[in-house]
């Protein structure tokens, strides 16, 4: 039946079935002959937010770019598109998205249903683009679910896979724009303070900081700086940052890593496709056999809430590839961890030993617990579920637009019922 494991290799699918279909009348013949069903993305989570115990319906064969229109500037392409490919297409057309996440392998459906984000703090995450979507809800029939024009629209965006199929979306582009990414080495932890951290995180496009926890030290900071009219790309990029130093060689954020597999940097100019992601297209990204873990915290906390992480440092840094940290615009999705308030993403790439992960993330949520940590869908995380739903206050709301879609619970799963 294909691949039954994701990418990481950490989650084995229950599922009875992968199918592939190849356009969306066979999509709407799956979903009607199915009693349970789930979408499956380009595997990149970490639990069983895609997994069911009925069949799994790939897009990976509906990867098409349907429509540039220029005069409203959108793009128009089927769900199982990845952002590298259509990152490609848009660049050669003068065109962009505002934004990608740190791996450009991704499929544009599933990152979108599980408010997968890049970085920036102007910078909504990939959702943020989204114009309207083409649904295939349980009984086959499509709706097209548009920006403006209807009141379910930002309930079903993130829509977590319980809603039905998107096999199409319509997102916003800009023109295209070039940046330079330089990566800097060892800014310390007390640089963020008495508000260092706005002033650092604002300084760029967009800025990412890694850390192995080991010291009280931000190992490499990753600043995408957009290119702006009449700049001199010629121009050298500045050799500090905040008292961090230039890197004089290319960097991979994970310790060990071939810098190869890595987006230019050295503040070479270049297309926003290859610039914004942290890893090539045509490589593997990140360190491959690894866990993620990643909590969203209000902008506002976010000293506060790198201080308590550096409280668990020793128990935190021997299980760790790196951390990431970020910020997210606010959106306005129902079930997104950046609804209506400014966030900070504090991610964790872990080694593949799940038991000590497992016994560490309850202290990590604890020490995050004052701040109110959202985690991310795709990812690991050990909080009780009646955390995780206090913390969405439109949850009901969801509920009932879950009732509306799927009223017999097609595409709900053993995730869905536990967290919702």
């Amino acid at each position: 039946m294909g691949e039954r494991l994701n990418w990481a290799g950490n989650y084995r699918y229950g599922s009875s079935q992968l199918l592939e279909p190849a356009n969306l009348e066979e999509v709407r013949d799956i979903v009607m002959s199915s009693e349970r069903i789930r979408t499956l993305g380009s595997r990149h989570s970490f639990n069983g937010i895609a997994d069911t115990t009925g069949i799994q319906l790939s897009l990976r064969k509906m990867d098409r770019v349907l429509e540039l229109d220029r005069e409203k500037q959108t793009v128009t392409v089927e769900g199982g598109i990845r952002y590298g490919e259509l990152g490609h297409y848009l660049n050669n057309q003068g065109y962009a998205l505002h934004n990608l996440a740190s791996l450009p392998h991704i499929s544009v459906a599933g990152a979108v249903a599980t408010a997968t984000h890049g970085s920036g703090d102007q910078n909504a995450g990939l959702a943020g683009a989204v114009h309207s979507i083409e649904l295939v809800k349980a009984d086959g029939e499509v709706t097209v679910l548009t920006r403006g024009a209807d009141t379910d629209f930002e309930g079903a965006v993130v829509g977590l896979g319980g809603l039905g199929v998107v096999a199409k979306l319509k997102l916003d582009v800009v023109p295209a724009f070039s940046i330079r990414q330089t990566v800097y080495d060892h800014l310390p932890l007390t640089a963020l303070d008495a508000g260092g951290f706005n002033e650092i995180m604002s300084s760029a496009y967009s800025v990412s900081l890694f850390t192995n926890w080991e010291d009280s030290v931000f190992n490499q900071v990753w600043v995408k700086r957009k290119l702006m009219e009449g700049e001199d790309p010629s121009e050298a990029a500045s050799t500090d940052f905040f008292g961090a130093a230039s890197a004089p060689a290319k960097r991979h954020p994970v310790p060990g890593q071939s810098e190869i597999n890595c987006s230019e940097q050295l503040g070479v100019p270049g297309p926003w496709h290859e610039r914004l992601p942290h890893f090539r297209m045509d490589f593997t990204p990140s360190a491959g056999n690894e866990l993620q873990s990643e909590y969203f915290v209000p902008r506002r906390n976010a000293f506060e809430a790198l201080r308590a992480l550096e409280g668990l440092r020793e128990r935190i840094a021997p299980l760790l590839f790196v951390s990431e940290v970020r910020s997210i615009a606010a959106d306005h999705f129902w079930m997104s961890p950046c609804y209506q308030q400014d966030s900070v993403g504090l991610h964790f790439t872990w080694k593949p030993d799940w038991e000590s992960v497992r016994q560490l993330l309850p202290l990590i949520e604890q020490a995050l617990a004052p701040f109110e940590a959202r985690p991310h869908w795709a990812k690991l995380f050990a909080m009780e579920p009646q955390k995780v739903q206090s913390l969405y206050a439109r949850l009901s709301d969801f509920r009932q637009l879950l009732l509306k879609y799927d009223p017999a619970g097609k595409f709900r799963n053993a995730f869905l019922d536990t967290y919702l």
